[in-house]
C-alpha cells in the first residue's frame, strides 16, 4: 500500500502514539549491531544512501540486527508518547530489502506511571506473527479495545526496520489535571484533529503537537488559495470543557501567515463564536483572553484567506460530566 493510498483510510490518519515528538522513546532491544533503535521512531522520512558503509557495514536509517544463528528473534521496546487505543500498526523496511524481517508480530501491554523495561509484564498479542516485505510500509489492523502504554516489536527472525508507527486514539490518565486548567486542543491530552479543508504542506495533526515549533514544517500549512473563501481546521477537544485562554502561534510562518482568524464552537448541535475574526501577525505567538463561559466538544479554526498554523492551544477547564467519563476510558 503507497503513502497516498494509506491516507485515503482513516485507520492511518490517526496520530503516531509512539511518536518521539510527543515524547516516545526506545527503551530497549535485544540487539542493534548494525543500526540503532532509536531510529525506529524518528520523525523524519526515511533517508538512505547507497554504498555509504562504517565500522558495521552500509549505514541504514533504522533499527538493524546482526544475522541470528540460534534459535528465538530479535525484538525491541517502545515506550509510546501518548498511552491509547491502538488501531493500526505500520512496519516500514524501506531500503531494507536483502535483510528485512521476513516475518514480525507486535505485543503490548499497560503500566502505568515509569517502569523500567524489566518491569513490563503481561504483554498481551496485538499483532499475530505476520509477513512482511521489503523496501515497503506493512500495515496492520489492530482490533483491541484495551489501553496500552508499550508496544514491543518482535522481528521473525532477525533483519533490519526502519520506522515503527502505532496509529491510534490517545487515552490520558485524567488524575494528572483533575480540576486543573489544561489544554483542551492537545493531541497529548486526548484532543483529535477531525477534518481540514487544505493539508497541502503538512500534516494538520501537528497544530496540536507538543512542544514549541521546530520549523515551518513543523505545524499545519495550506497551499495557496486561488478560488474565494478560506481554509479550516476542525479539532475534537479532549472532552467537553470551558475554553477561556486562546494561543495561535505562527512561529516560523514569516511570509505565509494567515492575515485573520477566527475560532468557531461546537457544543452537541449548538455552534457559537469563540474568537470574532481577529488580524495576526507572522512569526508571532498570539494569545487571546475570551469572554465565554459556555462548554464546547469541538472548535473550527478558520484562517483567512489561507496560510499556516504552527500550533493551536485552546486553555479551559473540564466540565464534571467530562472529567468522568475520561476516567471511565481510562479504567476500561
Amino acid at each position: 500500500m503507497t503513502d497516498d493510498q494509506a491516507r485515503t483510510d482513516a485507520r492511518w490518519t490517526l496520530p503516531d502514539l509512539a511518536a518521539r515528538t510527543l515524547g516516545g522513546a526506545v527503551l530497549d532491544a535485544n540487539d542493534e549491531s548494525f543500526a540503532e533503535k532509536e531510529n525506529l521512531i524518528r520523525p523524519y522520512p526515511v533517508v538512505h544512501a547507497a554504498h555509504t558503509f562504517g565500522a558495521k557495514g552500509q549505514l541504514y536509517d533504522g533499527w538493524e540486527t546482526r544475522r541470528r544463528r540460534t534459535d528465538g528473534h530479535d525484538w525491541a521496546i517502545v515506550r509510546l508518547g501518548v498511552p491509547g487505543v491502538i488501531h493500526g500498526i505500520a512496519v516500514d523496511t524501506a531500503y531494507f530489502t536483502g535483510n528485512y524481517p521476513p516475518r514480525i508480530s507486535v505485543d503490548a501491554c499497560r503500566a502505568d506511571g515509569h517502569p523500567a523495561p524489566a518491569d513490563l509484564t503481561d504483554w498481551q498479542p496485538i499483532v499475530p506473527e505476520s509477513d512482511a516485505k521489503g523496501d515497503s510500509r506493512n500495515e496492520y489492523d489492530v482490533d483491541d479495545p484495551h489501553r496500552y502504554t508499550h508496544v514491543r516489536l518482535n522481528l521473525h527472525p532477525d533483519g533490519g526496520v526502519a520506522r515503527l508507527r502505532v496509529h491510534g486514539t490517545p487515552v490520558p490518565d485524567p488524575s494528572g489535571f483533575a480540576d486543573l486548567p489544561l489544554d483542551l486542543a492537545a493531541l497529548a491530552n486526548g484532543a483529535t484533529v477531525t477534518g481540514a479543508s487544505n493539508a497541502f504542506y503538512s500534516n494538520p495533526a501537528g497544530a496540536i503537537m507538543p512542544g514549541l515549533p521546530a520549523s515551518q514544517a513543523d505545524g499545519w500549512e495550506t497551499a495557496r488559495r486561488r478560488t474565494p473563501g478560506h481554509e479550516w481546521l476542525d479539532v475534537r477537544l479532549a472532552g467537553r470543557g470551558v475554553v477561556r485562554i486562546a494561543e495561535l502561534d505562527t512561529t516560523h510562518l514569516k511570509h505565509n501567515a494567515p492575515g485573520w482568524a477566527s475560532i468557531d464552537a461546537h457544543d452537541g448541535t449548538d455552534t457559537f463564536p469563540l474568537l470574532e475574526r481577529t488580524a495576526l501577525q507572522p512569526d508571532t505567538p498570539h494569545r487571546f483572553v475570551l469572554d465565554n463561559d459556555r462548554p464546547a466538544t469541538a472548535v473550527r479554526l478558520n484562517i483567512f484567506p489561507d496560510g499556516g498554523m504552527a500550533r493551536l492551544r485552546l486553555y479551559g477547564r473540564l466540565t464534571p460530566d467530562a472529567l468522568h467519563d475520561l476516567e471511565t476510558r481510562f479504567r476500561a
